[in-house]
Protein backbone atom coordinates (compact mmCIF):
# COMPACT_ATOMS: atom_id res chain seq x y z
CA UNK A 1 0.00 0.00 0.00
CA UNK A 2 1.14 3.50 -0.83
CA UNK A 3 -0.15 6.55 1.03
CA UNK A 4 1.93 9.11 -0.85
CA UNK A 5 -0.11 12.00 -2.23
CA UNK A 6 -1.08 11.94 -5.89
CA UNK A 7 -0.16 14.88 -8.08
CA UNK A 8 -3.81 15.96 -8.04
CA UNK A 9 -3.92 15.88 -4.23
CA UNK A 10 -0.69 17.87 -3.92
CA UNK A 11 -2.04 20.47 -6.33
CA UNK A 12 -5.38 20.79 -4.54
CA UNK A 13 -3.73 20.76 -1.10
CA UNK A 14 -1.53 23.72 -2.05
CA UNK A 15 -4.55 25.61 -3.36
CA UNK A 16 -6.57 24.80 -0.25
CA UNK A 17 -3.78 25.87 2.11
CA UNK A 18 -3.63 29.23 0.34
CA UNK A 19 -7.43 29.54 0.30
CA UNK A 20 -7.66 28.76 4.01
CA UNK A 21 -4.85 31.13 5.00
CA UNK A 22 -5.88 34.05 2.81
CA UNK A 23 -9.65 33.79 3.05
CA UNK A 24 -11.19 31.23 5.44
CA UNK A 25 -9.32 31.86 8.69
CA UNK A 26 -9.72 35.67 8.40
CA UNK A 27 -13.44 35.13 7.71
CA UNK A 28 -14.17 33.11 10.86
CA UNK A 29 -14.85 36.07 13.13
CA UNK A 30 -16.74 37.91 10.38
CA UNK A 31 -18.89 34.81 9.87
CA UNK A 32 -19.91 34.82 13.55
CA UNK A 33 -20.48 38.57 13.57
CA UNK A 34 -22.72 38.45 10.53
CA UNK A 35 -24.76 35.58 11.98
CA UNK A 36 -25.25 37.65 15.15
CA UNK A 37 -26.42 40.58 13.04
CA UNK A 38 -28.91 38.54 10.99
CA UNK A 39 -32.52 38.45 12.13
CA UNK A 40 -32.40 34.67 11.63
CA UNK A 41 -29.31 33.01 13.18
CA UNK A 42 -29.64 30.16 10.67
CA UNK A 43 -29.44 32.35 7.58
CA UNK A 44 -26.22 31.94 5.63
CA UNK A 45 -24.06 35.05 6.16
CA UNK A 46 -22.83 36.99 3.15
CA UNK A 47 -19.19 36.20 3.93
CA UNK A 48 -19.92 32.50 3.33
CA UNK A 49 -21.54 33.22 -0.01
CA UNK A 50 -18.41 35.18 -0.94
CA UNK A 51 -16.16 32.32 0.15
CA UNK A 52 -18.19 29.80 -1.82
CA UNK A 53 -17.92 31.89 -4.97
CA UNK A 54 -14.15 32.06 -4.54
CA UNK A 55 -13.93 28.32 -3.93
CA UNK A 56 -16.08 27.50 -6.96
CA UNK A 57 -14.04 29.82 -9.20
CA UNK A 58 -10.85 28.06 -8.05
CA UNK A 59 -12.20 24.55 -8.60
CA UNK A 60 -12.26 23.82 -4.87
CA UNK A 61 -15.83 22.53 -4.99
CA UNK A 62 -17.60 19.24 -4.17
CA UNK A 63 -14.25 17.56 -3.57
CA UNK A 64 -15.92 14.79 -1.53
CA UNK A 65 -18.09 13.48 -4.37
CA UNK A 66 -16.74 10.34 -6.03
CA UNK A 67 -19.86 9.18 -7.92
CA UNK A 68 -20.62 9.43 -11.63
CA UNK A 69 -18.01 12.09 -12.33
CA UNK A 70 -20.06 14.63 -10.38
CA UNK A 71 -17.28 15.96 -8.17
CA UNK A 72 -13.54 16.32 -8.51
CA UNK A 73 -13.08 12.63 -9.28
CA UNK A 74 -10.93 11.99 -6.21
CA UNK A 75 -10.57 8.72 -4.36
CA UNK A 76 -11.11 8.53 -0.60
CA UNK A 77 -7.34 8.39 -0.16
CA UNK A 78 -6.89 11.51 -2.27
CA UNK A 79 -9.66 13.38 -0.47
CA UNK A 80 -8.51 12.56 3.09
CA UNK A 81 -5.62 15.09 3.27
CA UNK A 82 -7.85 17.77 1.75
CA UNK A 83 -10.62 17.14 4.28
CA UNK A 84 -8.01 17.45 7.03
CA UNK A 85 -6.97 20.87 5.74
CA UNK A 86 -10.51 22.30 5.65
CA UNK A 87 -11.35 20.53 8.92
CA UNK A 88 -9.06 22.94 10.76
CA UNK A 89 -11.75 25.60 10.48
CA UNK A 90 -15.34 25.42 11.69
CA UNK A 91 -16.45 26.99 8.41
CA UNK A 92 -14.00 25.32 6.02
CA UNK A 93 -16.29 22.52 4.86
CA UNK A 94 -19.20 24.81 4.11
CA UNK A 95 -16.94 27.07 2.06
CA UNK A 96 -16.20 24.29 -0.44
CA UNK A 97 -19.68 22.66 -0.33
CA UNK A 98 -18.41 19.61 1.54
CA UNK A 99 -20.48 19.92 4.72
CA UNK A 100 -22.99 17.57 6.30
CA UNK A 101 -25.79 16.71 5.94
CA UNK A 102 -25.65 17.69 2.27
CA UNK A 103 -22.62 15.52 1.53
CA UNK A 104 -24.33 12.32 2.66
CA UNK A 105 -27.60 13.32 1.04
CA UNK A 106 -25.87 14.03 -2.26
CA UNK A 107 -24.06 10.69 -2.15
CA UNK A 108 -27.21 8.64 -1.66
CA UNK A 109 -29.06 10.65 -4.32
CA UNK A 110 -26.18 9.88 -6.70
CA UNK A 111 -26.28 6.18 -5.78
CA UNK A 112 -30.01 5.53 -5.45
CA UNK A 113 -31.84 8.45 -7.04
CA UNK A 114 -33.74 8.25 -10.32
CA UNK A 115 -32.73 10.56 -13.13
CA UNK A 116 -35.72 12.78 -12.30
CA UNK A 117 -34.76 12.89 -8.60
CA UNK A 118 -31.20 13.79 -9.50
CA UNK A 119 -32.32 16.63 -11.73
CA UNK A 120 -34.72 17.99 -9.13
CA UNK A 121 -32.56 17.64 -6.02
CA UNK A 122 -28.97 16.50 -6.64
CA UNK A 123 -28.05 19.11 -9.23
CA UNK A 124 -29.10 22.13 -7.11
CA UNK A 125 -27.38 20.59 -4.07
CA UNK A 126 -24.17 20.22 -6.04
CA UNK A 127 -24.58 23.83 -7.11
CA UNK A 128 -25.38 24.84 -3.48
CA UNK A 129 -28.45 26.75 -4.66
CA UNK A 130 -30.43 24.78 -2.05
CA UNK A 131 -29.64 22.93 1.20
CA UNK A 132 -31.10 19.72 2.60
CA UNK A 133 -31.80 17.91 5.88
CA UNK A 134 -31.64 14.31 7.03
CA UNK A 135 -34.41 13.03 9.31
CA UNK A 136 -33.48 9.72 10.92
CA UNK A 137 -32.92 10.17 14.67
CA UNK A 138 -35.97 10.09 16.95
CA UNK A 139 -36.35 11.37 20.51
CA UNK A 140 -38.31 8.42 21.90
CA UNK A 141 -36.00 5.57 20.87
CA UNK A 142 -32.31 4.63 20.84
CA UNK A 143 -31.71 5.60 17.23
CA UNK A 144 -28.22 4.10 17.26
CA UNK A 145 -30.18 0.94 16.41
CA UNK A 146 -32.05 2.00 13.27
CA UNK A 147 -34.46 -0.93 13.61
CA UNK A 148 -35.98 0.98 16.56
CA UNK A 149 -37.36 3.74 14.36
CA UNK A 150 -41.08 4.23 14.90
CA UNK A 151 -41.93 6.86 12.26
CA UNK A 152 -44.16 5.43 9.54
CA UNK A 153 -44.32 5.58 5.75
CA UNK A 154 -47.71 4.26 4.61
CA UNK A 155 -48.74 3.72 0.99
CA UNK A 156 -52.05 5.33 -0.01
CA UNK A 157 -52.69 5.02 -3.73
CA UNK A 158 -50.17 7.10 -5.63
CA UNK A 159 -48.86 8.70 -2.44
CA UNK A 160 -47.06 7.85 0.77
CA UNK A 161 -48.25 9.27 4.08
CA UNK A 162 -45.57 10.09 6.67
CA UNK A 163 -46.04 10.34 10.42
CA UNK A 164 -43.56 10.63 13.26
CA UNK A 165 -41.33 12.90 15.30
CA UNK A 166 -37.64 13.38 14.50
CA UNK A 167 -34.95 15.37 16.23
CA UNK A 168 -31.39 16.46 15.58
CA UNK A 169 -32.56 16.81 12.00
CA UNK A 170 -29.43 18.56 10.78
CA UNK A 171 -29.86 21.39 8.29
CA UNK A 172 -33.60 21.82 8.70
CA UNK A 173 -33.40 25.36 10.16
CA UNK A 174 -31.46 26.77 7.21
CA UNK A 175 -33.82 29.03 5.18
CA UNK A 176 -32.29 27.48 2.04
CA UNK A 177 -33.36 23.96 3.10
CA UNK A 178 -35.73 22.68 0.42
CA UNK A 179 -35.44 18.90 0.86
CA UNK A 180 -35.76 16.50 3.80
CA UNK A 181 -34.71 12.88 3.41
CA UNK A 182 -37.02 11.03 5.80
CA UNK A 183 -36.46 7.52 7.13
CA UNK A 184 -39.37 5.53 8.51
CA UNK A 185 -40.95 2.08 8.65
CA UNK A 186 -42.86 1.16 5.52
CA UNK A 187 -43.35 -2.52 6.43
CA UNK A 188 -43.32 -3.03 10.23
CA UNK A 189 -44.09 -6.75 9.83
CA UNK A 190 -41.36 -7.40 7.26
CA UNK A 191 -37.86 -8.80 7.74
CA UNK A 192 -35.92 -6.75 10.31
CA UNK A 193 -33.66 -5.01 7.80
CA UNK A 194 -36.33 -4.54 5.13
CA UNK A 195 -38.86 -2.68 7.26
CA UNK A 196 -37.42 0.79 6.67
CA UNK A 197 -37.52 3.08 3.66
CA UNK A 198 -36.20 6.52 2.78
CA UNK A 199 -38.29 9.07 0.93
CA UNK A 200 -37.68 12.55 -0.46
CA UNK A 201 -39.87 15.21 1.14
CA UNK A 202 -40.03 18.80 -0.12
CA UNK A 203 -39.66 21.06 2.92
CA UNK A 204 -42.79 23.05 2.08
CA UNK A 205 -45.05 19.97 2.15
CA UNK A 206 -48.07 20.48 4.46
CA UNK A 207 -47.86 18.66 7.79
CA UNK A 208 -44.20 19.44 8.57
CA UNK A 209 -43.71 21.44 11.75
CA UNK A 210 -40.29 22.43 13.09
CA UNK A 211 -40.86 22.39 16.85
CA UNK A 212 -37.53 23.84 18.00
CA UNK A 213 -33.83 24.07 17.36
CA UNK A 214 -31.53 21.98 19.55
CA UNK A 215 -28.21 23.61 20.51
CA UNK A 216 -25.27 21.35 21.34
CA UNK A 217 -23.49 22.18 24.59
CA UNK A 218 -24.98 25.65 24.33
CA UNK A 219 -23.75 26.33 20.79
CA UNK A 220 -26.34 27.06 18.11
CA UNK A 221 -25.38 25.44 14.83
CA UNK A 222 -25.82 27.69 11.83
CA UNK A 223 -27.66 24.97 9.89
CA UNK A 224 -29.70 23.99 12.93
CA UNK A 225 -30.55 20.66 14.55
CA UNK A 226 -34.32 20.61 14.52
CA UNK A 227 -36.98 18.67 16.34
CA UNK A 228 -39.58 18.13 13.64
CA UNK A 229 -43.13 16.76 13.73
CA UNK A 230 -44.45 15.03 10.61
CA UNK A 231 -48.24 14.72 10.65
CA UNK A 232 -50.01 13.09 7.68
CA UNK A 233 -47.36 14.42 5.31
CA UNK A 234 -48.25 13.31 1.79
CA UNK A 235 -45.65 12.91 -0.95
CA UNK A 236 -45.88 11.27 -4.38
CA UNK A 237 -44.93 7.60 -4.57
CA UNK A 238 -42.17 8.43 -7.05
CA UNK A 239 -40.37 10.25 -4.23
CA UNK A 240 -39.29 6.92 -2.75
CA UNK A 241 -35.48 6.73 -2.69
CA UNK A 242 -34.49 3.39 -4.16
CA UNK A 243 -37.02 0.63 -3.62
CA UNK A 244 -39.40 0.29 -0.69
CA UNK A 245 -37.51 -1.52 2.07
CA UNK A 246 -34.08 -0.24 1.02
CA UNK A 247 -33.89 2.31 3.86
CA UNK A 248 -31.61 0.40 6.21
CA UNK A 249 -29.13 -0.45 3.46
CA UNK A 250 -29.15 3.14 2.20
CA UNK A 251 -28.52 4.38 5.74
CA UNK A 252 -25.50 2.14 6.08
CA UNK A 253 -24.22 3.29 2.70
CA UNK A 254 -24.66 6.91 3.75
CA UNK A 255 -23.21 6.71 7.24
CA UNK A 256 -20.02 4.79 6.35
CA UNK A 257 -18.44 7.46 4.11
CA UNK A 258 -19.88 10.15 6.40
CA UNK A 259 -18.01 8.69 9.36
CA UNK A 260 -14.82 8.70 7.32
CA UNK A 261 -15.33 12.38 6.45
CA UNK A 262 -15.78 13.19 10.14
CA UNK A 263 -12.58 11.31 10.96
CA UNK A 264 -10.64 13.06 8.20
CA UNK A 265 -11.74 16.44 9.48
CA UNK A 266 -11.04 15.45 13.10
CA UNK A 267 -7.35 15.17 12.22
CA UNK A 268 -7.49 18.80 11.11
CA UNK A 269 -9.29 19.86 14.29
CA UNK A 270 -6.63 18.17 16.39
CA UNK A 271 -3.81 19.72 14.36
CA UNK A 272 -5.23 23.19 14.87
CA UNK A 273 -5.62 22.61 18.60
CA UNK A 274 -2.02 21.38 18.84
CA UNK A 275 -0.76 24.38 16.89
CA UNK A 276 -2.64 26.72 19.22
CA UNK A 277 -1.37 24.84 22.28
CA UNK A 278 2.27 25.15 21.18
CA UNK A 279 1.99 28.87 20.44
CA UNK A 280 0.19 29.54 23.71
CA UNK A 281 2.76 27.59 25.71
CA UNK A 282 5.54 29.77 24.30
CA UNK A 283 3.69 33.05 24.84
CA UNK A 284 2.39 32.49 28.38
CA UNK A 285 4.74 32.65 31.36
CA UNK A 286 4.12 31.23 34.81
CA UNK A 287 6.44 30.57 37.73
CA UNK A 288 9.48 32.06 36.08
CA UNK A 289 9.26 30.82 32.52
CA UNK A 290 7.08 29.93 29.53
CA UNK A 291 4.56 27.11 29.89
CA UNK A 292 6.47 25.25 27.15
CA UNK A 293 9.27 24.66 29.67
CA UNK A 294 6.94 22.83 32.07
CA UNK A 295 7.25 19.07 31.87
CA UNK A 296 3.51 18.41 31.99
CA UNK A 297 2.85 20.76 29.05
CA UNK A 298 5.68 19.21 27.06
CA UNK A 299 4.15 15.80 27.65
CA UNK A 300 0.76 17.06 26.42
CA UNK A 301 2.42 18.34 23.25
CA UNK A 302 4.41 15.16 22.67
CA UNK A 303 1.47 12.84 23.26
CA UNK A 304 -0.72 14.97 21.02
CA UNK A 305 1.79 14.73 18.17
CA UNK A 306 2.02 10.93 18.55
CA UNK A 307 -1.76 10.47 18.70
CA UNK A 308 -2.50 12.75 15.75
CA UNK A 309 0.03 10.97 13.55
CA UNK A 310 -1.48 7.63 14.54
CA UNK A 311 -5.04 8.59 13.61
CA UNK A 312 -3.86 10.19 10.36
CA UNK A 313 -2.29 6.89 9.34
CA UNK A 314 -5.44 5.06 10.39
CA UNK A 315 -7.54 7.43 8.27
CA UNK A 316 -5.30 6.92 5.25
CA UNK A 317 -5.35 3.15 5.68
CA UNK A 318 -9.14 3.04 6.01
CA UNK A 319 -9.49 5.30 2.97
CA UNK A 320 -7.15 3.09 0.94
CA UNK A 321 -9.10 0.00 1.99
CA UNK A 322 -12.41 1.56 0.91
CA UNK A 323 -10.89 2.48 -2.45
CA UNK A 324 -9.30 -0.89 -3.14
CA UNK A 325 -11.66 -3.39 -1.51
CA UNK A 326 -14.94 -1.53 -1.04
CA UNK A 327 -16.82 -0.04 1.88
CA UNK A 328 -17.97 -3.41 3.24
CA UNK A 329 -14.39 -4.69 3.50
CA UNK A 330 -13.44 -1.58 5.50
CA UNK A 331 -16.33 -1.81 7.94
CA UNK A 332 -14.22 -2.59 11.00
CA UNK A 333 -11.60 0.01 10.09
CA UNK A 334 -14.21 2.71 9.51
CA UNK A 335 -15.79 1.92 12.88
CA UNK A 336 -12.36 2.05 14.52
CA UNK A 337 -11.37 5.39 13.05
CA UNK A 338 -14.73 6.95 13.96
CA UNK A 339 -13.97 6.07 17.60
CA UNK A 340 -10.27 6.83 17.73
CA UNK A 341 -10.26 10.03 15.65
CA UNK A 342 -12.94 11.67 17.75
CA UNK A 343 -11.42 10.56 21.04
CA UNK A 344 -7.97 11.81 20.03
CA UNK A 345 -9.28 15.10 18.67
CA UNK A 346 -11.27 15.70 21.84
CA UNK A 347 -8.28 14.83 24.02
CA UNK A 348 -5.96 17.17 22.13
CA UNK A 349 -8.52 19.99 22.22
CA UNK A 350 -8.97 19.41 25.95
CA UNK A 351 -5.21 19.76 26.50
CA UNK A 352 -5.25 22.98 24.49
CA UNK A 353 -8.12 24.31 26.59
CA UNK A 354 -6.12 23.56 29.74
CA UNK A 355 -3.06 25.30 28.30
CA UNK A 356 -5.11 28.39 27.47
CA UNK A 357 -6.72 28.48 30.90
CA UNK A 358 -9.66 30.87 31.20
CA UNK A 359 -9.36 31.88 27.53
CA UNK A 360 -9.81 28.25 26.54
CA UNK A 361 -13.31 28.02 27.98
CA UNK A 362 -14.38 31.39 26.57
CA UNK A 363 -15.65 32.14 23.09
CA UNK A 364 -12.60 34.28 22.39
CA UNK A 365 -10.95 31.28 20.76
CA UNK A 366 -12.29 28.41 18.66
CA UNK A 367 -11.33 25.87 21.34
CA UNK A 368 -14.61 25.84 23.27
CA UNK A 369 -16.53 25.13 20.09
CA UNK A 370 -14.07 22.45 19.01
CA UNK A 371 -14.40 20.91 22.47
CA UNK A 372 -18.18 20.72 22.04
CA UNK A 373 -18.00 19.42 18.46
CA UNK A 374 -15.46 16.68 19.16
CA UNK A 375 -17.52 15.52 22.14
CA UNK A 376 -20.84 15.59 20.28
CA UNK A 377 -19.33 13.64 17.39
CA UNK A 378 -18.67 10.74 19.75
CA UNK A 379 -22.47 10.32 19.62
CA UNK A 380 -23.42 11.57 16.14
CA UNK A 381 -23.48 8.97 13.34
CA UNK A 382 -23.54 6.23 15.94
CA UNK A 383 -22.10 6.45 19.46
CA UNK A 384 -18.65 5.04 20.16
CA UNK A 385 -20.14 2.05 21.93
CA UNK A 386 -21.98 0.93 18.79
CA UNK A 387 -18.77 1.07 16.75
CA UNK A 388 -16.86 -0.81 19.45
CA UNK A 389 -19.61 -3.44 19.35
CA UNK A 390 -19.16 -3.75 15.58
CA UNK A 391 -15.39 -4.07 15.83
CA UNK A 392 -15.60 -6.71 18.57
CA UNK A 393 -18.23 -8.73 16.70
CA UNK A 394 -16.18 -8.75 13.50
CA UNK A 395 -13.03 -9.63 15.43
CA UNK A 396 -14.64 -12.53 17.26
CA UNK A 397 -16.15 -13.76 14.00
CA UNK A 398 -12.63 -14.42 12.69
CA UNK A 399 -12.22 -17.05 15.39
CA UNK A 400 -15.59 -18.79 15.16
Amino acid sequence: MDFSYSDRTRELAAQLEEFMTDHVYPAERVYDEQIAENDNPHEQPQIMRDLQKLARDRGLWNLFMTHDGLGAGLTNLEYAPLAEIVGRSIIGNEAINCSAPDTGNMEILAMYGTEAQKRQWLEPLLDCSIRSAFAMTEPAVASSDATNITSTITRDGDEYVLNGRKWYTSGVLDPDCKLIIFMGKSDPAGPTYRQQSMILVPFDTPGIEVIRDLPMFGFTDRLGHGEVQFTDVRVPAENMLGAEGDGFAIAQGRLGPGRMHYAMRAVGMAERALDMMCKRSLERHAFGGPLAHRGVVREWIARSRIEIDQIRLQVLYSSWLMDTQGNAAARSEVAAIKVSAMEVAHRVVDRAVQTFGAAGVSNDTVLARLHAITRALQIADGPNEVHLRTIARLEVKKHS
